[in-house]
């Protein structure tokens, strides 16, 4: 249940991403007066009938900017694993080699008599 919230969750975000200029035009439509009287560069004008547009082209520039850059961000995440995958095997090698060049003594399976060398605690003074 967990794993498949966590996957909507991802999924959702993957999407807003991509739809960042979706998002600014809704919001653009939604407060299209508001924009149109208060922010827009071109308020003092009215014969350019600009009706905010300058502002939603600066909030969409904003957003593919922005678009951009984490899209650079992800491509260089991307080319470091690639070469992180590609040096793995190099690394195995040389723990393969290691391993190899450390060998465990064979024994006959005979029992041993060792009598000195058994553990003896150390004697107090």
């Amino acid at each position: 249940m967990l794993t498949r919230a966590i996957a909507i969750l991802l999924l959702c975000c993957s999407v807003s991403v991509n739809l960042a200029g979706l998002f600014v035009f809704a919001g653009f439509e939604i407060n299209k007066t508001y924009i149109a009287n208060e922010l827009c560069i071109n308020r003092n004008r009215p014969e350019l009938h600009c009706n905010g547009k300058c502002y939603l082209m600066n909030k969409l520039k904003q957003a593919q900017d922005k678009e951009q850059k984490q899209q650079r961000q992800f491509q260089k995440i991307q080319l470091q694993l690639q070469e992180a995958i590609v040096a793995l095997p190099y690394v195995f090698k040389q723990y393969s080699i290691a391993a190899i060049n450390f060998r465990i003594p064979l024994t006959t399976g005979m029992p041993v008599a060792r009598i000195n060398v058994i553990f003896h605690p150390p004697q107090l003074g």
